[in-house]
């Protein structure tokens, strides 16, 4: 059977530390999604989620696009961007005005977001992202629909999502040197949790882990939406760099005994398992020996597997931390879902479920027609998202003007909202 028709075209780009992605999705006539191509390529230019070579970037980028392009068959002109670094943080705006006891009509909604929409200023940070979590009546929390209801006073909760001006304005400049509008930078973390968490779990209290290449981003969802997040400069990309460190070889080789051979799982067969350092053609006998490799140049794979049990000690420890600080912590926590190219580790789900104390899982893109299997995977998680997200165009306070229709938009922006419902009593 061939394609249904396509009625709308959506474009993404991930821009990672260890790689480059884009991908090309198609809405059908029906609302289906499929994923029409995709590109990927090593990065370049990017440290931590921050730009650091502008041409670099803009090449790596304009590389991946063209990639997606040639597989999908088609063109884009417009990305919607993923953001992992650039020192994203979360807040929580609370907006109030006074009705005097009256019941709430549409235009006493719309003053409230106006309201709000002109509240979001801090500092010099700029806002990502600023939508509306779900509205009070007299500091009363979980109202779904506060038309029709008397009360003193109507309130709102807006989600800000926040990150540094100046990373965010080089990273749009190297998209924009690729010959490609920037729709909208959207974290990445909002962008995984479309892709990787089911509506349930982002109603009852979920924390996604995405593990990048530089950064680890810890996000606690709760009734639909992201509302908290701490951001770990601390990614797979260090535990690679600590094995090439810790056996004198070369980050490509390191990478390879990592995905090859590695596991976030100790056993004891591993003492016995002895795997080779270089790869097929890598031994060119100018380079030293291994230190505790025999006479092949091979080592216990208990050596690397301690390696990275060590590092991924480190890393669980500022995730407990960062948990802890969002209130995700005892009775009232509950599972974690972690995902990224780390989350690719063998084993990993297992030891952070050890380690974190609570029930865990891998989390990959949802099946999608034309998904590749190359794509299917936890790596790809927020490139998926980011355009799963754009599908949904969810609606930004900031959008909120004098000529903004409730009556019109309202109902679609309670499906985007997914009320809050007492999120204390979650955390």
């Amino acid at each position: 059977m061939g394609l249904p028709r396509i009625s709308k075209l959506f474009g993404a780009v991930n821009v990672g530390s260890f790689r480059i992605s884009a991908m090309i999705m198609g809405q059908s006539e029906t609302g289906e999604m499929i994923v029409l191509g995709s590109g990927n390529r090593a990065s370049q230019g990017i440290k931590r989620g921050y730009v650091t070579d502008m041409a670099a970037a803009t090449y790596a980028i304009r590389d991946a696009v063209e990639r997606a392009e040639k597989n999908a068959g088609t063109n884009i002109e417009s990305v919607w961007v993923g953001c992992s670094g650039a020192g994203l943080g979360s807040r929580v705006a609370k907006v109030e005005i006074d009705i005097g006891g009256r019941r709430v009509e549409e235009d006493d909604i719309e003053h409230l977001l106006v309201a709000a929409r002109d509240s979001i200023q801090f500092d010099a940070r700029r806002v990502l992202h600023a939508q509306p979590a779900h509205y009070t009546l007299d500091g009363v929390h979980g109202v779904a629909n506060p038309r029709g209801l008397h009360a003193e006073r109507l309130g709102v909760d807006i989600h800000v999502m926040l990150a540094d001006g100046a990373p965010i304005r080089n990273l749009i400049e190297a998209v924009q040197n690729a010959h490609l509008e920037v729709h909208s930078v959207v974290a990445a973390p909002v962008a995984a949790g479309y892709a990787c968490l089911s509506p349930e779990e982002r109603e009852l209290g979920t924390a996604l882990i995405e593990i990048g290449g530089d950064v680890t981003n810890v996000a606690l969802y709760a009734g639909g939406m992201l509302i908290g997040l701490i951001a770990i400069p601390f990614g797979s990309c260090d535990i690679t760099d600590t094995i090439a460190s810790a056996f004198g070889i070369r980050r490509f080789q390191a990478q390879r005994l990592k995905c090859r051979y590695g596991s976030a799982i100790a056993s004891p067969a591993d003492y016995k398992d002895m795997i080779p350092v270089n790869g097929p053609g890598e031994d060119d006998g100018t380079a030293p020996p291994v230190p505790g490799a025999d006479d092949r140049n091979t080592i216990p794979r208990a050596e690397l597997v301690s390696v990275i049990t060590g590092q991924l000690g480190q890393l669980t420890a500022q995730i407990n931390q960062a948990l802890k600080e969002m209130g995700f912590a005892g009775a009232k926590g509950g599972q974690v879902v972690v995902t990224g190219g780390g989350a690719e580790l063998a084993g990993i789900a297992e030891y952070m479920q050890s380690a974190l104390g609570r029930p865990v899982r891998v989390g990959k893109p949802p099946a999608l027609r034309g998904l590749g299997e190359a794509n299917a995977t936890p790596g790809f998680s927020t490139l998926a998202g980011l355009c799963l997200y754009a599908s949904e165009d969810p609606v930004d306070i900031r959008s909120v003007g004098s000529s903004y229709q409730v009556s019109s938009n309202y109902s679609g922006l309670a499906v985007v909202q997914r009320v809050i419902r007492a999120v204390k009593e979650y955390f």
